[in-house]
């Protein structure tokens, strides 16, 4: 069982990422003292998606080639419709997530961020939440929809919106310091 004041996350995220979707996690979880990384593919700086523009540069801590998994207690991944289509087209970005869900970690993704559990393999047959209009995926998927704020199957975190982040956030610190959760294999 892991204190969120001695957790180490790490948020996995490229360009188009929601930026609310990603600094609130950020900027909430370091404030309740977890260690905080960014990671993207290429490990350089990344641009957010704000409402309809262009929105914040977020510093990148590591490339995705550098991340290791038994360092981390948990992986976050942020929405916007851009940041996970392009993720899930990344071979290395869906197996880190699925060595994630292998090593029992908690996973967290809000908004169109389970469009990487449904790539990963992680949401079949599991209760799970999304944006509105990815639905239909993950019930394609496998997944055991609801439209609720915040739903959790066995470590694994899923959000709505950026409407949902205080829940969203308050679920990722719980499931952490739940410590790792056991899970067939991904």
């Amino acid at each position: 069982m892991t204190q969120i004041t001695d957790a180490k996350i790490l948020i996995l995220a490229t360009n188009g990422f929601e930026q609310s979707e990603l600094e609130k996690p950020l900027h909430d979880l370091k404030a309740k003292g977890a260690t905080v990384h960014v990671a993207t593919p290429d490990g350089n700086d990344i641009k957010g998606w704000d409402t309809d523009d262009w929105g914040n540069t977020v510093a990148a801590d590591l490339k995705l080639d550098d991340v290791d998994v038994a360092g981390y207690d948990a992986i976050v991944l942020p929405g916007g419709q851009i940041n996970p289509d392009i993720l899930r087209a990344d071979d290395k970005a869906v197996d880190l997530i699925k060595t994630f869900a292998n090593h029992g970690k908690t996973i967290a993704a809000i908004c169109h961020a389970p469009w990487l559990l449904i790539e990963a393999g992680l949401i079949k047959g599991r209760k799970a939440t999304s944006y509105e209009s990815i639905s239909t995926d993950m019930k394609n998927a496998g997944a055991l929809w609801e439209d609720s704020e915040v739903v959790v199957d066995n470590g694994i975190i899923t959000s709505r919106s950026p409407e949902d982040l205080d829940a969203f956030v308050a679920k990722i610190v719980e499931e952490i310091e739940e410590g790792d959760h056991a899970r067939k294999a991904a």
